[in-house]
Parts: C-alpha cells; structure tokens; sequence
C-alpha cells in the first residue's frame, strides 16, 4: 500500500503512527535523501529509510513521539560512530526528521444549550471533530450545528450505547440538569477517551462524584475529570466558558507543560487538603 494511503487510513481508524523522513545526508548512506518510512502504533511499519541500526534508532524515536506527539529531528554521523557500521553503510552523516500521525481529535458535547452552541463554534475552530447529543430534537439539529461531525437527537443511553470514544477522544457534559450529566458521566469515566469535562458548581460536582463512587465506580476514575469545567480565566457567559472549555482542550491536546489555572475540583483536592483557600466556581 502507498505510504500516503496507509497514513489517511490510519487516522481514519483513529489510530497513531509516525513518519521517518531523510531531510539531510552527506556522502555515502544506506537510503536516500527524502526516503520515508511510516511506523504504525503496533510497532509495524511501511517503507525503509535504509535498515540496520539507524532504522533500529529511529524506529524507536518514532514510538516516542507517537507519545509525546512532539515531532524530533535524529542526526546521525555513520563516520565517526561505530555501531553504525552493519555492512549497510559506507560512511555519511544525515538528519532524519520524524513526525507523529495522529487521529482527527474528537470532541463529543452532551446537551446542546447555550454553552453547547457556542462550544461547538469555538472548538471546530481549533480543529476538533463536534459530534453534538441530546435528547430534544429542537436542541440537536443541523440549524444550531449545521457544520458538525454528526447530530445525535435521541436519549443519552441510547446515544452513548452506540459510541466508542477513543484515546484521541474528548467528552463535554454540558445537559440541561444534574441528572443528565451524572448520567452521561457515569459512562464517560469508563470510556477510554483522554479528556472528561463536566460544566457546574463545585458544590455540584461533590454531589455527583459522592453518588456514583456509592455505585461502586472506582474514585481513581475521577482523577482526569475537569469538574467545573475550562480554565479559570473568570468566564461568565456562555461566549466565555466556551472559549474557557477549548482552551483547556487545547492544553490537554497540546501537552501544556507549565502549569494552568485548572478550576477542576478534582485538580484542586490536593490544594484543599493542605489548608490552601479555593474559590468556587459556579457555571449554572
């Protein structure tokens, strides 16, 4: 299969990969200057970049950015360095540039109120695939999202039957009550997505978490739930939390390193427990 084809088709079944590309090479090589390899997230890969142990180096360099999801550059001296020296070189140096391939990010917002409407605007916009549910068909319909992946306008248990978030998958909860949200949050901590976010008070929040962990739902589940929602950047209108919510998807997205003003209660247990004060959000 051509490499091209087989890195659409990958990302079609939201699945990573990476790809090895020869960027620079001087003197004698084992492959050729624009040579491409793709390694798929099972290890297995597609094309060659020349064998032994460069391949060995990059193929491994390639697991990790399918991790990091940061690209590298790999610079190898095949004069100087004599572990390179396999019979499948003659002497050269080159840079091989690795990027990683990854699925469309899938954004799945439940309810389709104000803040829902304007969620979808905002994060379509920084590249993620809306897929909108709720349960009335005057809220879940292509006027409101007319650019969505998909509009799902049936329960939320029938709707969440039929999904399979991924790794490469991000819920918000954003219904019209406390018992829709513990609902569809009751399912989404047992999903495999990367990111969970439930919009309301912390007061709320508490309420929710004490519910569902009386249900038997391990508390370790909760720990990558963002409850309030967003960043605090002190959003008040629908507008704002929207653009508060997909920039903490773009943090999680991004693997922001620094630190962030998370309004997660979850996130700020560990501050609460040490004496620090926190301020409570409210988002209803």
């Amino acid at each position: 299969m051509d490499l091209y084809e087989e890195i659409v088709a990958l990302r079609r079944q939201g699945r990573r990969g990476a790809v090895a590309t020869i960027v620079s090479a001087r003197g004698s090589i084992p492959s050729f200057k624009t040579a491409k390899m793709l390694v798929r997230d099972d290890g297995s890969i597609l094309g060659t970049i020349g064998g032994g142990c460069v391949e060995a180096e990059v193929w491994q360099a390639a697991r990790e950015v399918m991790e990091s999801e940061k690209p590298r550059t790999l610079s190898f001296d095949l004069n100087q360095d004599p572990k390179y020296d396999t019979g499948l070189v003659c002497g050269g140096t080159l840079e091989v540039f690795v990027e990683p391939v990854l699925p469309p990010a899938s954004l799945y917002v439940f309810g389709a109120g104000h803040v829902a409407v304007n969620l979808y605007r905002v994060a379509q916009n920084a590249g993620f695939d809306v897929t909108v549910i709720d349960d009335r068909e005057a809220y879940a319909s292509r006027e409101r999202f007319p650019d969505a992946k998909e509009v799902i306008a049936e329960e939320f248990e029938n709707a969440m039957a039929k999904l399979q978030p991924s790794e490469a998958s991000y819920i918000v909860i954003t219904t019209r009550g406390h018992r829709d949200d513990m609902r569809v949050l009751r399912w989404a901590v047992q999903t495999r997505a990367r990111y969970i976010g439930m919009i309301g008070s912390k007061r709320k929040t508490i309420s929710i978490f004490r519910e569902l962990t009386k249900e038997g739902i391990p508390a370790h589940l909760f720990d990558r739930v963002h409850a309030p929602v967003g960043l605090d950047i002190g959003a008040v209108t629908p507008e704002e939390i929207a653009v508060a919510i997909t920039a903490e998807l773009i943090a999680t997205r991004r693997q922001a390193e620094r630190e962030l003003p998370h309004m997660s209660w979850f996130k700020l247990r560990e501050a609460e427990s040490s004496g620090a004060a926190v301020k409570e959000p409210e988002q209803r």
